[in-house]
């Protein structure tokens, strides 16, 4: 009895609070979910009348569908664009209210360099679709990937993650780039690399690039070193290209690792030969393999 006196009370409550509520068109308002199908669902709004918010007005996203979207029970914000719809009801638009709300959250997903998990939605000329928040965005073509992407219709229906870079109310205008998130993975993967390397080891690699000061050497896995003309040889030379050529394999000595750069030596290889030679009386052979090769360094790291 006490129960029933309590939910009663409750009912009424709510009833007296409802009658004292207006509602406008333009309204932002809150309710929870009362029913779903595939055309429309219907709000509770602790109001006299029930809100009715059809699928045309929940996204602009032409693949969302209510029912995948919305389940019972789940709080909803929507603007009132009808006061009544001929049958005492609320008419709602979630989409309207997408655009009212969302460009907020958009600028602090912004500001936050938050990554989003999106689907592309559509393919454009110059890019590709997708939806944020309810809101069109496009991603230019050139910001897809770090590789040149050569047909656009392959990226339909894809999963990328992306991060905002533009976001402009006024214009109706949001910009993603998937390459972003891409280019931030590819320098924490070589950062993971870069920290297993340690002055002294010896690698092999493949001259890459020949320079008057230097020359890059490129040691597999995304790393290249550099070694200085200075690190040649103990006499002077000219130009790196009395010592090594460009597709040639050389044997070197990590000498340095600082902000994201290697620097590398053949003296220093060369001087540890000799060193050896003077201490065990044995020659090194140059067909011996290098003491670490990149690929064993790397072969245990899980990134």
């Amino acid at each position: 009895m006490a129960e029933e006196m309590k939910e009663t009370m409750e009912q009424y409550e709510n009833e007296l609070e409802a009658s004292f509520r207006k509602m406008d068109e333009g309204d932002i308002v809150e309710g929870d979910v009362l029913s779903v199908s595939d055309e429309e669902a219907v709000i509770d709004l602790k109001y006299y009348a029930q809100g009715i918010l059809k699928a045309s007005e929940y996204s602009d996203d032409p693949n969302v569908t209510l029912t995948e979207a919305l389940n019972e029970g789940d709080r909803v914000k929507a603007k009132v664009i009808s006061v009544d719809d001929g049958e005492g009801n609320i008419m709602l638009s979630k989409r309207e209210a997408n655009q009212v709300l969302a460009w907020d959250r958009l600028q602090k997903l912004m500001e936050e360099e938050t990554v989003l998990s999106l689907t592309v939605g559509g393919v454009v000329n110059g890019g590709v679709i997708v939806y944020v928040e309810g809101i069109r965005g496009f991603i230019p073509a050139s910001q897809l990937s770090l590789n040149y992407v050569e047909d656009l219709n392959t990226w339909l229906k894809k999963e990328v993650e992306a991060k905002i870079i533009t976001v402009d109310e006024s214009r109706n205008k949001l910009v993603l780039s998937a390459k972003e998130v891409e280019k931030a993975k590819a320098q924490e993967e070589l950062n993971h690399k870069m920290a297993m390397m340690r002055p002294s080891m010896v690698l092999e690699g493949t001259v890459e690039n020949i320079m008057p000061y230097g020359a890059f050497v490129d040691l597999g896995d995304g790393l290249s070193g550099l070694i200085h003309i200075s690190q040649f040889s103990e006499k002077r030379i000219k130009s790196p290209k009395e010592m090594v050529e460009e597709g040639q394999k050389v044997k070197v000595k990590v000498l340095k690792i600082a902000d994201n750069k290697i620097s590398l030596s053949m003296k220093a290889l060369e001087e540890s030969r000799e060193a050896e030679k003077v201490e065990t009386g044995i020659e090194y052979k140059e067909e011996e393999k290098a003491q670490t090769s990149l690929g064993d360094l790397l072969a245990n790291l899980k990134l």
